[in-house]
């Protein structure tokens, strides 16, 4: 049986890299981003489970269903905090199987009780908690794959790793359209949906098992962590991460929701044409099942398109800086933003009932919002080891001691940073459920999401991209602790440089 323990890598060794590292390096991404993908698709169960439950057969309106999509997202977020840490404490392979195995907890109970209308609002809740078990998995893959790939090839396998796992978002809403497509969408026909993430949980932890390594020399120390949120920038790029990957999560779990309202209220609103009573009555039992439908087979397009992207966007941010792809990501996202809250607002001066011109507005200005925040994950993730790659040179030590360093505390900074943004994810659903409650209509929150991704691209430009004035660089080394950085926008213009020169000679 192979060894599954390596006792010492060093992703910087080009030799040992061009000898069989590399060929390592891509087993263990390809079996993690599998079992990443399969983490996201549990996590995002609920967006597919609330389009089979009708609101006179579950009780659950609108809003409830906003909070219940909210709820794996929040446990999601801070679990990524711990996962952080276990890969380097138990070993990349044995955590990989052991958090696939406990995908099995939230997909049993939720195959269970999707078969119990009668089930309380609050059990629901309780097993949609424990979907977030989903969430953490991209932490502890991130990390992992940090620790297997040099500094020059991060940006891409990072993206590679983040946007194989991010398309279980639309893998699953697929999955959720096939079954409401063949069988229709009565609640039990939701087993289907479970049975086939069953099927795939435990495909990912024999995968794990039998095709991934534990890297010995990864180091388990919180203490990387703390000495990374002293570094000011890391506080910045997980702010910015909230804009990029907190709207792709939020969205991805809210998009198909919103579609079903507005189909919900432009189905009944034909119904109610209808002037023979039998007729308007059958036309009025089918609007559940209609919208449900419609809204499947448009919500998955956005959460695919914005992870097949992010690749692009880290192979985007080697070459010319995560920096700069940031910045024209939040200004894009304004943009689309806005053109979501002027449909949104025609739909409101017609009863919330998108339709003709403004229905198309509206889906492509959300498929072009969920595109840029792809764009966006990849180049922010981007930005990390760039930071700690470019602080490194500063440590004392030799330069595999400075690599060292560098990759532990990056890898513990990729953790917070999910934490941070999937928390952005949640703050989406809470902000489109007060809407719906206050206003019967998600217009206002568009507003607020548009007026947020104009401060994101404030703080990329100011934190990122101005350039420092001379007494300010002066100052910062005399400032500063030798292991914290305090002049942000020195090490990051420092280290996308040389990022970009590495990309230019590669290629």
């Amino acid at each position: 049986m192979r060894n599954h323990d390596i006792e010492h890598w060093d992703a910087e060794d080009v030799d040992a890299w061009e000898a069989g590292g590399k060929d390592v390096a891509r087993r263990n991404l390809i079996w993690s981003v599998f079992a990443e993908h399969v983490g996201f698709s549990v996590w995002s169960i609920w967006s597919v489970m609330v389009l089979f439950m009708p609101m006179d057969v579950f009780h659950i309106d609108p809003a409830g269903k906003f909070f219940l999509g909210a709820v794996p997202t929040l446990v999601g977020s801070i679990l990524r905090v711990p996962y952080t840490v276990a890969t380097a404490r138990f070993g990349g392979r044995n955590w990989t199987i052991f958090s696939a195995g406990l995908l099995l907890i939230p997909t049993l109970l939720t195959l269970y009780f999707i078969n119990q209308p009668h089930t309380s609002y609050t059990t629901f809740i309780i097993i949609g908690a424990l979907a977030g078990f989903g969430g953490g998995n991209f932490a502890s893959s991130m990390t992992n794959i940090n620790a297997f790939y040099p500094q020059r090839l991060k940006g891409w396998a990072l993206g590679m790793n983040a946007g194989g796992g991010n398309i279980g978002v639309p893998a699953i809403q697929l999955v959720g359209l096939g079954v409401i497509a063949l069988f229709g969408s009565k609640y039990h026909n939701a087993s289907y949906v479970c049975a086939v993430y069953l099927v795939l949980i435990a495909a990912g932890a024999i995968g794990a098992a039998l095709y991934m390594d534990n890297l010995r020399n990864q180091q388990a120390n919180l203490g990387y962590m703390l000495e990374a949120l002293r570094v000011p920038q890391s506080w910045a790029i997980a702010f910015l991460y909230i804009g990029t990957f907190g709207s792709f999560i939020g969205f991805g779990f809210a998009f198909g929701q919103v579609l079903n309202i507005s189909f919900t209220a432009d189905l009944k609103a034909q119904a109610a044409l209808i002037a023979v009573p039998a007729a308007k009555a059958a036309a009025m039992k089918a609007v559940a099942g209609k919208a449900s439908l419609h809204a499947a087979q448009i919500a998955f397009i956005g959460p695919l398109l914005g992870s097949l992207v992010r690749p692009l966007g880290g192979k985007w941010a080697d070459k010319i800086g995560g920096s700069k792809v940031t910045l024209y990501t939040f200004i894009g996202m304004t943009a689309a933003a806005i053109l979501i809250a002027m449909a949104s607002t025609q739909a409101d001066h017609h009863g919330g009932v998108a339709k003709g011109g403004v229905m198309t507005m509206l889906v492509i200005a959300f498929l072009i919002l969920f595109v840029l925040t792809g764009i966006g994950n990849g180049a922010v993730t981007k930005l990390i080891p760039s930071v700690f790659d470019a602080k490194s040179k500063s440590i004392d030590g030799t330069a595999k001691e400075q690599a060292v360093w560098s990759q532990n505390t990056a890898g513990a900074l990729i953790g917070f940073v999910g934490a941070f943004g999937g928390l952005g994810g949640v703050a989406i659903n809470l902000v489109l459920r007060s809407s719906y409650n206050s206003t019967k209509s998600a217009t206002t929150a568009f507003w607020i999401f548009m007026a947020f991704y104009v401060v994101c691209a404030v703080v990329c430009w100011a934190v990122f991209m101005r350039r420092p004035s001379a007494r300010g660089v002066a100052l910062a080394p005399a400032a500063a602790e030798p292991a914290v950085v305090t002049e942000a926008e020195a090490v990051v213009l420092e280290a996308e440089a040389d990022g970009t020169t590495t990309s230019t000679a590669s290629a």
